[in-house]
């Protein structure tokens, strides 16, 4: 946490401080001594009490606190006592502008905390027992550090607000909301969505949506976001495990799952292992455990996604540099990420020719399934379940859109969140981390490094440039990027840029010899592209466009609605925060080196697919039918 963050928010005690703070030109660079516990050290200027006792190893509690998050000092859990002073101070939003001495866990501190939690459970409805997040809740955590073993200042013996569940990804229950604000910090300045705020005052003051209407009636973009910043279970994700529990169950149902990236690379954390620790293999035996009839790869379709939308990239360059058809809309914008593409919708309508018509890889598959793979087998489309393990809440209304049924049924059934299937996992009884390895299903079993590094931000974007590079170029994409690894593209900067320039051309593969004899019209050109994560990024990206600024000039644009891409989606396990998103990525990136193939055209299953299935090829007719998805100018879909 930054000092911009706090300079407004300096407590009215430490204002008052007879010794005055140095002068702004001074304090650049400057650091003042403090005292904590005894221990003296030299933090940065304006450094706060919670950030300088990290530093020096010392434990402060927190709830409203969060490291993705602007400070609130809301909660008062994290009050320290410092020497000099009458009143207990807020370390997460008081900054080190003079030498001071603090103690933080006095007994005057220990019963200050004590007291607030035990405000909140006073104002805390259910049975931590029964709760999704017994074992994993902040409230309960220190609730048990500081002793609490009763309710002191009573017990809410009935709920007073109605649970919200109107929405496909995302249930409120303000019953078990302690009013830290996290949820509309997330919301507001980490997504700059805004669809929750603060209302009322006092003991009425509640978490809302406008008017008070429920999630399905506001703009929210069902990331999910708030749910993996919620300290305890006032936000869930809408949990569909007892319907797929009963398909597995179910002799006349074949259920198949796919899973993408993300999750393999974070569901160890819910069984203790340090983020980034990978269970791709011990996943696949735990999900045939738990009854799963397949177990098969997203990557599979992330393949395909590259190739679709590179191939509808191309398509768009043709008509804009060779048919000169002012109506192409450049730059095209991913469209793998559903809480990116209802954000466009909701507050940039007038964007949305610029979404490539490709479907995500979920929804790629399960058309794939219910067609292909279902006459192959000689199963009735209708008597599959097709589910969907996701990093992503957004993908469970995703699932849930109504023309999302283009193979005659509802082309997936379930989306299922990481922490969901850890869940599962555990209910059937499976050490996860302990599982012998296995690897996916066939016939979609074969997949390449570009499908997995689709869990990172910049990941489409890389592994489109792979393909594409060596498609029109005719080179081996190592001979400009040492391992074929685009770095450019890669890291957690909000917004990226990068300029490739075409400075020869190869012949056609015969892949896309429906659509192109030549790429001679490219020679020369340069290929300007961008990354942005997290949709507040993605606002700054669209207003630079409609501004006529350099991201108008990009061709190609990779927008993810969570922060870090797919490895930071809601569904992940919780808590969240930048050190561990990092981790998770170094894993996907590690997996995408350990693969032989690692660029999606390459890929075997894919081919076989485009042989024997997709005959006309890339955004033909087939594939369009149950790969793409087109907007009508309400923007509605329509095949």
């Amino acid at each position: 946490m930054t000092s911009k963050n706090i300079e407004s928010r300096a407590p009215a005690s430490q204002r008052r401080q007879v010794v005055p703070a140095p002068a702004a030109d001074d304090a650049i660079g400057a650091s003042v001594s403090v005292t904590i516990d005894g221990a003296e050290a030299k933090v940065p200027f304006g450094t706060t009490i919670l950030e300088a006792a990290r530093m020096m190893n010392v434990k402060i509690p927190t709830l409203c606190n969060h490291d993705d998050l602007c400070i609130a000092g809301v909660c008062r859990v994290c009050v320290v006592e410092i020497e000099g002073q009458r009143t207990l101070q807020a370390s997460c939003a008081y900054p080190v502008t003079q030498p001071i001495k603090v103690n933080t866990h006095t007994r005057k501190v220990r019963q200050a905390r004590r007291h607030i939690l035990d405000l909140m459970l006073a104002h805390h409805y259910g049975e931590c027992y029964a709760c999704w997040r017994n074992g994993n809740c902040e409230l309960q955590s220190l609730a048990n550090e500081y002793g609490v073993d009763g309710f002191r200042f009573g017990k809410m013996e009935k709920p007073r607000y109605a649970i919200d569940q109107s929405s496909y990804s995302v249930v409120r229950d303000m019953n078990k909301c302690i009013l830290c604000r996290r949820c509309v910090r997330t919301c507001i300045d980490l997504q700059e969505v805004g669809v929750l705020e603060a209302v009322n005052r006092g003991q009425e003051t509640k978490i809302a949506c406008f008017m008070d209407k429920p999630l399905a009636d506001v703009v929210c973009i069902n990331c999910g976001q708030c749910i993996n910043r919620c300290p305890t279970s006032a936000l869930a994700a809408s949990d569909p495990t007892d319907e797929i529990w009963a398909a597995i169950d179910d002799p006349k149902k074949h259920v198949v799952i796919q899973t993408a990236p993300s999750p393999r690379a974070a569901i160890g954390e819910c069984f203790n292992c340090p983020p980034g620790t990978p269970l791709t293999f011990q996943m696949n035996t735990a999900l045939r455990h738990c009854g799963f009839d397949k177990v098969f790869d997203t990557n599979f379709t992330a393949d395909l996604t590259i190739i679709e939308e590179g191939s509808e990239l191309l398509l768009r360059l043709h008509k804009a540099l060779v048919e000169k058809d002012k109506a192409a809309a450049l730059p095209q914008f991913t469209s793998c990420s559903p809480g990116w593409v209802k954000y466009l919708e909701h507050f940039y309508p007038e964007m949305i020719p610029h979404l490539s018509s490709a479907k995500s890889p979920q929804q790629m598959f399960g058309a794939v399934i219910k067609t292909y793979y279902a006459k192959l087998n000689n199963i009735d489309p209708a008597d599959i379940v097709s589910v969907a393990l996701m990093p992503c809440s957004a993908k469970k209304f995703e699932c849930n859109r109504p023309e999302m049924c283009d193979s005659g049924f509802k082309d997936v059934d379930y989306g299922l969140t990481t922490r969901e299937m850890a869940a599962m996992i555990k209910e059937a009884g499976v050490d996860l981390p302990n599982m012998p390895k296995s690897d996916f299903d066939e016939p979609f079993g074969t997949a390449t490094g570009s499908g997995i590094i689709f869990g990172a931000t910049g990941g489409v974007m890389e592994s489109a440039l792979r393909t594409v590079i060596e498609l029109v170029c005719g080179i081996k994409v190592e001979k400009l990027f040492d391992h074929a690894d685009i770095v450019p593209v890669r890291g957690f900067d909000g917004i990226r840029y990068v300029e490739l320039p075409i400075k020869d051309v190869g012949p056609v593969s015969p892949i896309l010899e429906n659509h192109f004899k030549d790429w001679n019209w490219l020679k020369g050109a340069t290929l300007k592209v961008a990354v942005a994560h997290g949709t507040a990024n993605a606002k700054r990206v669209i207003e630079n466009i409609k501004a006529g600024g350099k991201f108008s000039e990009c061709h190609f644009i990779e927008f993810m609605a969570c922060p870090g891409g797919c490895l930071g989606g809601g569904g992940q396990p919780i808590p969240t925060s930048p050190e561990i998103r990092a981790a998770r990525a170094k894993a996907i990136y590690a997996e995408d080196a350990a693969y032989q193939v690692r660029k999606s055209y390459e890929n075997p299953a894919v081919a076989h697919l485009y042989e024997n299935f997709l005959t006309d090829g890339p955004c033909g007719h087939r594939s369009h039918k149950l790969l793409h998805t087109c907007y009508t100018a309400r923007g509605k879909y329509i095949l």
